[in-house]
């Protein structure tokens, strides 16, 4: 079963920077002017939580795509709580944030192993995978079972519905920051977020492993909140969302790809060395990063 895994999640060459598309078909429908944040957020967490159930048949039955997905929509949620934190963070938020994470950590182990064994089946790096011992199918075949039954359990279960029960009615929508406009909020709300990204990236040159994995997920969650506002907005508003986007996934994906391709490098043997090319794909990705955050630092909101 493995094998036919591998098979599946090996990607041919790619430019730096560049992923498969990731998203599926929104769900999500354009509210109306002058909604509020409350209803705005609601929208967003019910198509959200719909991606998140759609995706579980997939897994359970062993689709590696299927893992990536869910772990997208989680991520979504997650960064639209974050964006509207004045409206949605509650008392019961930090449990529901923490199973959350549960499930999320559950998904990204296996989803590491299947990146990395992607990475180990192309013709560049397969003969130093070997070497190296990377692909460990009995590994991920354990992952993949592990996720499986979290997926058939009663404690996901439990959150789904939990999850669902405070989107519709939680101790949230009794806030009075769920009754500011959505459109001045999200002006103010995005100015800062993108600030925010440039100045974390300014030393990026000189950043470890650590702090390049922060600045990723600090884009990842400003690129999510990008795509759910684009999910609701009036179509003549999508363009505007759409030009601060690119900068933002192109920064987000080398970043990924960097990780990724350091991750492939740990988990062979130390006495394999570095994979092919290890040096000169660091660089190229080094540079596709700099350039999507002068692109994202010339590109401020103007909403």
């Amino acid at each position: 079963m493995l094998a036919g895994r591998s098979a599946r999640i090996a990607k041919p060459e790619r430019p730096v920077g560049h992923r498969a598309p990731e998203r599926e078909a929104a769900t999500s429908k354009p509210v109306a002017a002058g909604t509020d944040c409350a209803t705005a957020f609601q929208a967003i967490a019910r198509d959200c939580l719909a991606r998140m159930a759609a995706q579980r048949s997939g897994i359970v039955a062993g689709e590696v795509e299927a893992v990536h997905q869910m772990r997208i929509a989680i991520a979504r949620l997650r960064a639209a709580v974050a964006f509207f934190a004045n409206a949605t963070f509650d008392a019961a938020w930090p449990q529901l944030k923490q199973e959350l994470a549960w499930l999320h950590a559950l998904l990204g182990d296996v989803r590491d192993a299947d990146v990395t064994a992607a990475l180990a089946h192309r013709r560049r790096y397969r003969e130093w995978a070997a070497r190296a011992g990377v692909q460990d199918a009995g590994e991920r075949e354990t992952l993949h079972r592990r996720v499986a039954a979290g997926l058939c359990s009663a404690r996901f279960r439990r959150l789904m519905a939990a999850l669902s029960q405070w989107v519709e009615r939680g101790p949230w929508m009794t806030r009075q920051g769920g009754v500011a406009l959505l459109e001045p909020y999200r002006r103010r709300r995005l100015a800062r977020w993108h600030a925010r990204l440039v100045r974390k990236g300014r030393d990026l040159a000189g950043m470890g492993a650590r702090r390049r994995h922060r600045l990723r997920l600090r884009a990842k969650r400003y690129r999510y909140v990008l795509e759910v506002l684009g999910d609701i907005c009036p179509a003549k508003e999508r363009a505007t969302l759409q030009r601060l986007h690119r900068p933002v996934k192109r920064l987000q994906q080398a970043l990924g790809d960097l990780r990724d391709l350091q991750r492939l490098r740990h988990v062979g043997a130390a006495s394999s060395g570095r994979p092919p090319g290890y040096r000169r794909r660091k660089k190229r990705l080094m540079k596709a990063a700099h350039a999507a955050l002068g692109d994202l630092a010339r590109s401020p909101p103007s909403l």
